[in-house]
């Protein structure tokens, strides 16, 4: 049975989780854009104006284009859907990816931390004259734009390969109508029981209940504000801790190929374990970063 497209939803940055609105940029073979990117080498490229003599290992591309439908499944309920951007929140999330440092984070399809990706210009299109045309690229104003500088030996391959087409973002944003139902629910109905407390048309034995619930409220939002700030710490450190773990793989990485080059298995079992071991610890500050991130505070 064919799977029913449900709905076309906006999506926009949650005000909770402003900082970590692009949270990395992922090179991928599919990008959910649908629009592939470029790339600059000492090998002729796609390009019919530019040729460099040395190697730039350079590439740019869309990263998000507003108002571009793109396709998402859900598995949990087995429905079809379309996700898109407004031009504020395609350049609020721009603005917040270089605001928080996450240039310096790129991940390899959706999946694994990769190093040596780092995000060398950033822009958004305006008007015709943008130097996106001189790439050849003709997308609509608003979209917004990377260069990105590739050092890494294994990703600069597949790129050259063909293998990695595009870029995909990583971020946390939320349904339009859902966040503002939430607003609607936590800001609108005091204001509401009061306009109809003024006009006498709420019963007297309520009126007191409303006090209590404004005390109520006011407490649990001074207990909220304390535990976002503990959430948003405990952002913060688990994305130091990655990026130690990351240090560590570089490290581990070199060692291992010295220790195969001197044919020393303690030394190569030694850097396989410290290397695994870094990958695991990356894999469960992501888990914890994303499971803060999902919290509606």
């Amino acid at each position: 049975m064919k799977k029913k497209t449900t709905k076309i939803t906006e999506l926009v940055i949650s005000e909770e989780n402003e900082a970590l609105a692009i949270d990395a940029i992922s090179l991928v073979s599919s990008p959910a854009i649908e629009v592939d990117f470029i790339f600059f080498g000492k090998e002729k490229n796609n390009l019919t104006f530019a040729k460099v003599d040395e190697e730039k290992r350079e590439l740019i591309s869309p990263a998000l284009i507003p108002l571009k439908q793109i396709y998402r499944y859900d598995p949990n309920t087995d429905q079809e859907y379309y996700v898109y951007f407004s031009k504020d929140t395609v350049k609020k999330a721009a603005y917040s990816y270089l605001k928080n440092n996450n240039h310096h984070k790129a991940t390899y399809e959706h999946q694994q931390r990769v190093a040596g990706v780092l995000t060398v210009e950033s822009w958004i299109k305006e008007g015709d004259q943008d130097k996106s045309k001189l790439y050849g690229y003709d997308l609509s104003d608003g979209t917004w734009f990377v260069k990105m500088k590739i050092e890494n030996d294994e990703l600069w391959q597949k790129i050259k390969e063909g293998e990695l087409k595009g870029l995909s973002i990583e971020g946390y944003f939320v349904d339009k109508l859902e966040n503002m139902v939430k607003q609607y629910t936590d800001e609108e109905i005091r204001t509401a029981y009061k306009e109809l407390q003024a006009e006498g048309k709420i019963n007297k034995i309520e009126l007191g209940l409303i006090d209590d619930i404004d005390k109520a409220e006011d407490k649990a939002r001074a207990y909220e504000k304390k535990l976002e700030a503990v959430l948003d710490k405990a952002v913060k450190e688990a994305g130091v801790i990655i990026d130690l773990n990351e240090k560590v793989q570089i490290i581990a990485q070199k060692g291992l190929k010295a220790a195969k080059d001197l044919g020393s298995d303690e030394a190569i079992k030694l850097f396989n374990k410290r290397n695994a071991d870094a990958k695991v610890n990356i894999q469960e500050m992501k888990s914890i970063r994303s499971k803060i991130g999902s919290f509606n505070i």
